[in-house]
């Protein structure tokens, strides 16, 4: 990436949406600009849990302005990413229709051990440099993730659906702060915090931090009242409930450092923060600089290349761990690749040709990833694996879209999702990897002299395959079973013509 490249992230959290604006600058980021918006959209999931109209509303307006502060970005520049609300609301897909349009860029919403992965990526990026071992502490609105590491690399990663806004509605819903309620928010943290113990115990850290909204609140509140600014000790929980307790509603909190936005959500989230503290046997708590968005900023630089992007790492340990036949993966991968660079019109950048390319290697590679499990239905579990799995780097929709490549590269083709079929980019990768399939039936590198596939997207929506002279005869098992695929795509918004088959 060149020096002096802007770079954005937008984190959609439950209780703000934030705009992170950096500098890229001999491999830092520089901030230049950041916004903040209390848009509580946790608080506007219903008992059926989806997003009310207001809380959508309220969403929609943040992002318009943040939109008109991104005029100028490519695509490449920015990154915007949902947590725990937009993974638990029921009509997400509603929401993030509008707030994309409105935006302007994709929204991804991520799995709670990615949210994890880029706050660590955050924090440890604006921490020097050391070896110590570190815990980080991020509790949001309506999920708490607990994460070790050491230097930039997070070990263990874990997220809880336990936060400052889901604990607030629910312990503290008229905003009475009693001792009473104060009691059963932590009894129920607790429960929910128990199993953390396993994974974090006292003698695998060295260091705690915490980072975002809760955590940097209570160290403000602290640091304006006398304590070391930047540390949160027990003692000063201890303080900051009593204060709360004085109070006796949200509405009369009068503390420096608590401010107004904040005030509705501080006593569950002080719940939470005291629940952690007591469970992981925490004395000291660093108030850390970096968060998710910083995370998704440096993230954005290590997605640019092959090298460092989190996700080769990714389709490496999952092909590993599943046993995948490396030498047909790769063969099937160099075919698709070769298909559907024919298909790739004049005007796509090279940029948008590499991100595409990648993708289909990834699903080339995992093609096989269930054959484990099940050597008839091999791509059904596949695609359950990829939907369900634990993939650092991977966004939840994008995950869904390579489960779904691996789905549809063989087999009838109703059974994807209609959207994704008719999206002509995945239809494109979609010919393209179910062609190298079938070609490579054989399990040997196929005779590709000859054999073109063109794309028409302008009217016909039709890809058309030609073969020399000769190939047919040639190769006839897979002639059939091309003329089967061609019957295949006659029931899909596509249509596959073969010459010379």
């Amino acid at each position: 990436m060149e020096n002096g490249t802007l770079l954005a992230a937008i984190d959609l959290g439950s209780n703000s949406f934030r705009l992170e604006i950096g500098r890229f600058e001999h491999g830092l980021i520089r901030r230049v600009e950041y916004l903040k918006e209390t848009v509580r959209q946790g608080a506007g999931l219903d008992e059926d849990r989806n997003l009310t109209a207001e809380a959508m509303q309220r969403g929609w307006a943040c992002l318009a302005r943040f939109s008109e502060r991104l005029a100028g970005f490519s695509r490449r520049q920015v990154r915007a990413v949902a947590t725990q609300t937009l993974r638990e609301a029921r009509n997400r897909d509603v929401f993030l229709a509008g707030a994309q349009q409105i935006l302007g860029f994709p929204i991804d919403v991520v799995a709670g051990r990615e949210e994890a992965r880029l706050i660590y990526l955050g924090v440890a990026h604006l921490l020097p440099a050391s070896e110590e071992r570190r815990l980080v502490v991020d509790i949001g609105g309506r999920s708490t993730e607990l994460i070790l590491g050491v230097g930039y690399e997070p070990l263990v990663m874990e997220s809880f659906r336990v936060g400052s806004v889901a604990w607030s509605m629910r312990h503290f819903p008229d905003g009475r702060l009693t001792e009473r309620a104060f009691q059963h928010a932590d009894v129920a943290a607790k429960a929910v915090l128990d199993e953390a113990l396993a994974a974090f115990p006292r003698e695998r850290w060295d260091t705690a931090y915490g980072a975002s909204g809760t955590i940097g609140a209570v160290g403000d509140a602290l640091a304006a009242a006398g304590w070391p600014a930047g540390t949160i000790d027990r003692a000063g929980l201890d303080w900051l409930q009593e204060r709360l307790l004085r109070a006796r509603t949200v509405e009369r909190i009068v503390i420096e450092g608590i401010k107004e936005d904040r005030r509705a959500v501080i006593g569950g989230g002080l719940s939470v923060l005291r629940a952690v503290f007591d469970l992981l046997q925490i004395d000291r708590l660093h108030v850390a600089a970096g968060a998710l968005r910083h995370g998704v900023l440096y993230d954005l630089i290590d997605r640019e290349a092959r090298a460092t992007d989190p996700r080769v790492a990714t389709v490496t340990r999952l092909a590993r761990r599943f046993e995948v036949d490396a030498e047909q993966a790769d063969r099937v991968s160099r075919t698709a690749l070769a298909l559907f660079g024919q298909t790739v019109s004049e005007g796509s950048t090279e940029a948008e040709r590499e991100r595409l390319e990648r993708k289909l290697n990834w699903a080339a590679q995992l093609h096989e990833i269930g054959a484990q499990i099940s050597h008839s239905n091999y791509h059904r579990h596949g695609a359950y694996i990829l939907d369900n799995a634990d993939a650092p780097g991977f966004s939840l929709p994008e995950l869904h879209r390579l489960s779904q490549l691996v789905l549809g590269h063989r087999g009838k083709l109703r059974k994807l999702d209609p959207d994704l079929i008719a999206d002509t980019v995945f239809a494109r990768q979609l010919m393209a990897l179910r062609l190298a399939a079938l070609l490579c039936h054989a399990r040997r590198d196929p005779d590709l002299e000859g054999l073109t596939l063109q794309f028409d997207d302008r009217r016909l929506r039709r890809f058309v395959l030609t073969a020399r002279e000769g190939w047919a005869a040639a190769w006839p098992q897979s002639a059939h079973l091309l003329h089967e695929e061609s019957l295949a795509w006659q029931k899909t918004p596509w249509q596959l013509k073969l010459v010379g088959l």
